[in-house]
């Protein structure tokens, strides 16, 4: 390992030990499940900063916290006689040079989708060959976690539907089913009966145009939600130079400088 990777394993393991920090020592792999899945949350937002404005010091600041939690697991695991930080890394690496015969052997792969295809195959065959324990399923979606955020679930569960080819076969009957659900859900709404349901189809076909048109969906809302943050605090901003408040101003006026905001960025 480097130095620095090697300094932060130990100054990880002083803070666990008797005379360290009280907080870090009562942690458990339970207990910090939520930091992980915080930290996990923010670097995916620092790589969206990243890519609109080319600055990368806190994409480099959350990727940082992403490896604390790795490294205080492994911590933890050590321990408790589990595994340790060096079995982890030896094992994604031979993860990865198992998976990628095309670069480390004789293997012939062109395309991506070849290469994503053959991950998968290689997958199977390695964790049959492990001797790991194969969840047993009905279906072949069970392996998606219901945990997951809807989004991420949603995509995983039409992928794995558009394998064995359940799926639409171009783009254009997607939008057919955009106006259908579109209408059930004004019928929905004219008779207030299941509007959260119809809402729930229409958002869900949403999801499989991103993926058909090979659009991570998460990442485009969350363009459209930073897009939507920079433009209402420019709102928020010239109202209160011009010394008016947002409760105190009229709906044209705002829309006004929702319209101007759009402007700029589009300059």
């Amino acid at each position: 390992m480097s130095e620095k990777f090697d300094e932060l394993i130990n100054v990880m393991a002083r803070l666990r030990a008797p005379g360290g920090c009280p907080w870090d020592a009562e942690q458990t792999y339970a207990s910090l499940a939520q930091y992980l899945l915080e930290e996990c949350y923010e670097t995916f937002d620092a790589i969206q900063e990243a890519a609109e404005t080319g600055e990368t010091h806190n994409l480099q600041e959350e990727l940082g916290d992403v490896l604390l939690q790795v490294v205080f697991h492994s911590t933890i695991a050590a321990e408790r006689g589990d595994f340790t930080i060096d079995q982890v890394v030896a094992g994604v690496t031979e993860k990865l040079i198992l998976r990628h015969p095309h670069v480390f052997g004789e293997a012939e792969l062109k395309t991506a989708q070849d290469v994503l295809q053959n991950w998968d195959e290689l997958k199977k065959a390695q964790q049959k060959a492990s001797g790991k324990i194969e969840k047993v399923g009905e279906s072949i979606l069970d392996d998606v976690p219901a945990a997951f955020p809807a989004l991420l679930e949603g995509q995983k569960l039409t992928k794995k539907a558009a394998k064995v080819k359940f799926d639409w076969e171009h783009v254009g009957q997607i939008f057919d089913k955009l106006t259908e659900e579109t209408d059930e859900l004004k019928s929905a709404i004219e008779t207030g009966e299941n509007i959260e349901e119809e809402l729930g189809d229409l958002l869900f076909v949403v999801l499989n145009l991103a993926r058909k048109l090979d659009v991570d969906a998460e990442t485009a809302l969350k363009k459209t939600n930073r897009k939507f943050r920079q433009r209402f605090k420019f709102i928020e901003q010239t109202l209160q130079k011009n010394g008016k408040t947002l409760e105190k101003s009229s709906l044209a006026e705002m829309d006004r400088l929702w319209n101007k905001a759009k402007t700029q960025q589009s300059v």
